[in-house]
């Protein structure tokens, strides 16, 4: 039986029966990253929040049936500046690419790791600056945004029932900008959607003049784009809120008379680290790269598997403290599970429990659904019928791999081949010699065998494996 999802929607307040606008095209818009530096672990909660409802959307209405949208955001002042300082005689799109493809590639490497699925499209902003302006001129046309002195600014009065999102009174807002504008408004709530650029700035020609676009307007250009003018899903932080969704909706709705810009929309609570606000001033910011292959957290790291059962142990909509304590018992209870399936096989199209899939399509209840993964991993310890089988699609289905966790130490020796490769490139590493050990990992990893390195409990190198998803 279908299972009927149920989602909160932060417009409405309410959680309610989720129906999609076209069941063969379902569309969801997540904001994504801000490439000019790596992804710290709050931007990591997002990804891992709506990758389990993208995979939540595919069980229920087919793979080719929904559409994920996950921008890139590379239009900024500060990759600008550095596009221009770096590379002065390319042109400013190559100029910010290559400021910007080392942390997009990092950041896609990172959350990869992390299980999540590639979005349907993933655009950038620097890619959609002809949309941004068709969408700037309609506004224009319309009298929802006005030309001062070269900047564009969305009259934000013209909109009656502008804070619904919110529920911010208008009076009581602050215009919310990636650029500040300090004249020009005709009310202080009013906020920019291109700003001119001086003869040292980057910028793109526009009617308006020479300058680059403001930030909320690129979500609502690459939204309609892809998804059309009103789409079904639009998810995000909850520190999105206000400014960014909130004019999002304002510039969308108004430029194209419709009612919504997405019918349901989702937000993520907060993440603190250790019981504080993550900051580098507390010496506790971290990045998802820094978890997958340093000891920030806990003097080890950390497998990308651990990393997403760690989020998801907090319901998404709730605060969550960030600990090593959570690292732990996030282990701990995947390896339980990696090893009670231990031994499966899997097919292409293997569903997984029913139960599990119910308890997640209502509204990403994901501890309801770890309850009901536990009481499928007692069934498969005792070998009843298919629990085996049926746990480890339902973790293949989770995002989770099977045995990410498992080495000799658990009873679950490697191939031979793959043993003897590990011992050959352990014992190069310890005669430093890195070629060699280099070349083995390769070799491995052309077999689809990723390896783990980390400490044992004596302090000394040591290595896992796992098959590449």
């Amino acid at each position: 039986m279908t299972p009927q999802i149920s989602l909160y929607n932060t417009l409405t307040r309410t959680k309610a029966p989720f129906a999609p606008m076209d069941a063969n095209n379902v569309r969801m818009y997540v904001c994504g990253p801000t490439v000019y530096d790596f992804a710290h672990i709050g931007n990591a909660r997002p990804v891992i929040v709506f990758d389990v409802l993208f995979r939540l959307l595919r069980h229920v209405y087919g793979e080719s049936h929904v559409t994920y949208v996950r921008n890139i955001t590379d239009v900024d002042d500060k990759i600008n500046a550095r596009a221009l300082r770096d590379f002065p005689d390319l042109p400013l799109n190559e100029a910010i690419r290559k400021v910007t493809e080392k942390t997009e590639d990092q950041f896609l490497a990172d959350v990869k790791s992390l299980g999540t699925l590639q979005p349907t499209h993933q655009p950038r902003a620097t890619e959609n600056i002809t949309e941004m302006q068709t969408l700037i001129s309609a506004l224009i046309e319309k009298d929802h945004a006005y030309n001062a002195g070269g900047e564009v600014l969305f009259r934000t009065r013209s909109m009656e029932d502008y804070g619904q999102l919110s529920g911010r009174n208008l009076e009581d807002n602050l215009a919310g900008a990636r650029v500040a504008v300090e004249a020009h408004k005709e009310d202080p709530a009013d906020f920019v959607l291109w700003k001119l650029s001086s003869e040292t700035e980057p910028g793109w020609p526009s009617p308006w003049g020479r300058g680059r676009p403001g930030w909320h307007i690129e979500c609502s250009a690459m939204s309609e784009r892809y998804l059309g003018q009103t789409f079904d899903i639009h998810g995000g932080g909850l520190d999105l809120i206000f400014p960014h969704h909130e004019n999002e909706i304002a510039q969308s709705r108004c430029a194209h008379g419709t009612h919504a810009m997405a019918n349901v929309w989702m937000h993520n609570g907060f993440l603190q680290v250790e019981g504080q606000k993550m900051s580098k001033s507390l010496g506790n910011f971290v990045t998802i790269n820094e978890l997958l292959e340093t000891g920030a957290m806990g003097g080890r790291a950390w497998i990308g598997d651990v990393l997403r059962l760690a989020m998801l142990m907090t319901h998404y909509r709730e605060p969550i403290d960030f600990t090593v304590k959570r690292l732990e018992e996030a282990e701990a209870k995947l390896r339980d599970w990696q090893r009670a399936a231990r031994g499966a096989t899997l097919a292409e199209g293997d569903a997984p429990d029913a139960s599990v899939v119910n308890e997640l399509a209502d509204d990403l209840n994901f501890h309801r659904a770890s309850v009901a993964l536990d009481f499928i991993a007692k069934k498969a310890n005792r070998e009843e019928g298919n629990a085996k089988h049926c746990l480890a699609a339902t973790l293949r289905f989770l995002g989770f791999s099977l045995d990410s966790l498992l080495d000799s130490n658990d009873g679950w020796e490697a191939p031979a081949h793959i043993a003897n490769a590990i011992a050959d490139r352990l014992a190069a590493l310890n005669a430093r010699d890195f070629a060699k050990a280099d070349a083995i990992r390769n070799e491995l990893a052309e077999q689809g065998i990723a390896l783990l390195d980390y400490k044992d409990e004596q302090g000394q190198r040591a290595t896992k494996w796992e098959v590449k998803r």
